[in-house]
């Protein structure tokens, strides 16, 4: 990658172009700044656009988390999974936003190695439970709808055992980067972290790692949510063919296919370019490739803690009745005809 020159491979970081040193210590992401990779500027608008992620997610996902605890009507198997996405995009915003915020305006990893594997930890844990919530969206909203399992009533103690399997799937990709299996090094510009997407034939064993993080980590899931998002649509087209002189299923109808659609591009814009990415640079060793660009796929994860709240919440009428009401503002009703209701409600003439 450096010519033919032998270069050492550091423990804790790893700048993945050529470099004109020897001594590739010298230009560590936790020592100096990083300006032979970009200019000031551009770090300083990494840097504006973290502090509105970490601001903006922090105060949306705190709204929701404290909405539901105030309100017990929202207290629904489909919305304590809704909280979890919040809590965990809570996490990804207060810790892994902001450290990147700071790091950026100063150019480089200030915080070190072990700040470094910190952020690298919350913002996958966090990304995981996220990801995972999503599916278990989709398969809540399959199972309540299509009823694949006849008359079985998903209840509250089955979305927490749902919420906890995803803080568990999410556990299983975060914590082998701090035990061996990879490791959370500085990514992009250098002043976030994730696992090593870089560097092949030692002993972190990162080919594996990312593998097992496509198949597992975005594969499965993303499968799930295309296939229970295919059933729900084909289901509700079957139950509005039945009812095609009603208005009110034709536009149930539409406002569900929205829906899905928006869900599934929300999933792929978070999630397609951190999967594509990590696959191109295993599979490409030693091609160069633009840092800069390198550092998207992580502010499009970190973003999805702002537009999966408004896609998933924000959206939902009886969430966005308690929070206007709980903020006092003026129009608060009790309303809970939101779209997921509407889908059940055409679901029971679908299909038995």
């Amino acid at each position: 990658m450096r010519g033919n020159r032998a270069v050492e491979l550091p423990d804790d970081f790893w700048i993945p172009i050529p470099l004109d040193t020897n001594n590739i210590t010298s230009l560590s992401p936790f020592l100096v700044p990083q300006d032979h990779l970009g200019s000031p500027g551009i770090f300083y608008a990494m840097s504006a656009f973290m502090f509105f992620l970490f601001v903006t997610g922090t105060a949306i996902n705190t709204v929701t988390i404290a909405c539901t605890a105030q309100y017990k009507k929202l207290r629904s198997h489909l919305n304590y999974i809704l909280v979890n996405l919040a809590v965990a995009n809570l996490l990804v915003a207060s810790v892994g936003s902001f450290t990147c915020f700071y790091c950026f305006a100063f150019r480089y990893m200030i915080l070190g190695p072990l700040g470094c594997k910190i952020e690298g930890f919350t913002a996958t844990l966090g990304g995981m439970v996220s990801l995972w919530s999503l599916a278990v969206v989709a398969f809540e909203r399959w199972l309540v709808v299509c009823k694949p399992l006849g008359n079985f009533a998903f209840k509250p103690q089955h979305a927490i055992a749902c919420c906890a399997m995803t803080w568990v799937f999410a556990s299983m990709a975060a914590i082998p980067p701090l035990v061996g299996w990879s490791r959370y090094i500085p990514e992009g510009m250098q002043c976030s972290c994730g696992p090593d997407w870089y560097t092949t034939n030692n002993k972190f064993n990162n080919e594996s790692y990312v593998m097992f993080l496509f198949c597992f980590c975005f594969a499965v899931p993303f499968f799930t949510i295309v296939f229970c998002y295919s059933q729900l649509l084909l289901m509700l087209k079957s139950a509005a063919k039945a009812q095609a002189e009603s208005a009110s299923t034709q536009k149930a109808e539409r406002e569900v296919t929205r829906m899905v659609v928006v869900m599934v591009l929300g999933f792929l814009v978070c999630w397609m370019p951190y999967a594509s990415f990590a696959l191109w640079v295993v599979n490409n060793r030693g091609q160069p490739f633009d840092l800069r660009l390198a550092t998207i796929p992580s502010c499009l994860s970190k973003a999805s803690t702002v537009y999966n709240p408004v896609i998933y919440i924000l959206l939902n009428k009886q969430f966005r009745s308690c929070i206007r009401k709980m903020l006092g503002m003026s129009g608060g009703d009790d309303e809970d005809s939101s779209t997921n209701q509407s889908v059940t409600e055409v679901s029971k003439v679908g299909p038995a």
